[in-house]
């Protein structure tokens, strides 16, 4: 039976917290949280995550990164913080010596840190949804994702009856035809740090994208096409919150874990 640990340890001079989820499997999976999140994860998303794979056997250590939560130091920021990442998989061994073998999860920005950081010493990767927008007052979707929308749209008979009666804003129409029209946007410097990061990393990895999300869409336009670690989820939102993303999420992490 998963027991659930709470404890501290070291990251350069600052006191950082964690929680283990107990299991007995020598491979476990380490919670990379994105963003300014706790280690509960958004609506304790992160918290369910544990105690799902934990029951499938497989240990499962999550923490706040500096400056984040209850751990103490300057939060510095995805890009920053590789020791942070470093630090908590040698807390993990520590506290589940059985451990051999480290999956590391991270969604959007955590997944991003995981890439810069080459894996930062785990041994398999997934990865979801990794954030590489530089300019983030620009809320427009990307070309690509406006060209899906509209190939969705004409799929669908009772949007293309809706046309036919003139139940469609023409003006506004035309506006995001021209949007979809445009070429994809060029890589970001940080995209390419990203693939520079992860191209040291010989280990297995699995890149999965949320098809309904701003950030998996950016992502998805500016990446190798041909990429067979990438996996798309039809219809799933950012954090993979709805009941049939969040199976295909659990299942793909497992699929992993299991290796």
């Amino acid at each position: 039976m998963s027991r659930r640990l709470h404890l501290t340890f070291n990251c350069e001079g600052s006191t950082l917290a964690g929680t283990l989820d107990t299991a007995p499997l020598t491979t476990g999976l380490l919670l990379v949280s994105g963003g300014n999140e706790l280690r509960s994860g958004a609506f304790r998303g992160q918290a369910r995550l544990a105690q799902t794979i934990a029951k499938r056997g497989f240990p499962v250590f999550r923490y706040d990164r500096r400056g984040v939560g209850d751990s103490e130091g300057e939060n510095l920021g995805f890009t920053q913080s590789e020791p942070d990442i470093r630090a908590a998989i040698e807390a993990f061994r520590a506290i589940a010596p059985q451990v051999k073998r480290i999956v590391a999860y991270g969604n959007c920005d955590a997944a991003s840190a995981l890439m810069l950081a080459g894996g930062a010493g785990c041994d398999a990767l997934v990865l979801s949804n990794p954030w590489t927008i530089e300019d983030e007052d620009d809320d427009t979707p990307p070309p690509q994702a406006i060209r899906a929308r509209y190939l969705q749209k004409l799929g669908d008979p009772s949007e293309v009856a809706r046309l036919l009666r003139g139940g469609v804003n023409l003006r506004k129409l035309a506006g995001g035809l021209i949007r979809a029209a445009r070429p994809a946007p060029a890589a970001s410097d940080l995209a390419g740090r990203m693939r520079k990061g992860l191209e040291t990393f010989d280990g297995p990895v699995s890149i999965l994208l949320a098809s309904a999300d701003r950030t998996a869409q950016v992502f998805d336009g500016i990446w190798d096409k041909d990429d067979v670690r990438v996996a798309r989820c039809e219809g799933a939102s950012h954090a993979f919150v709805e009941p049939r993303a969040r199976e295909w999420l659990d299942t793909k992490i497992v699929d992993m874990l299991r290796g």
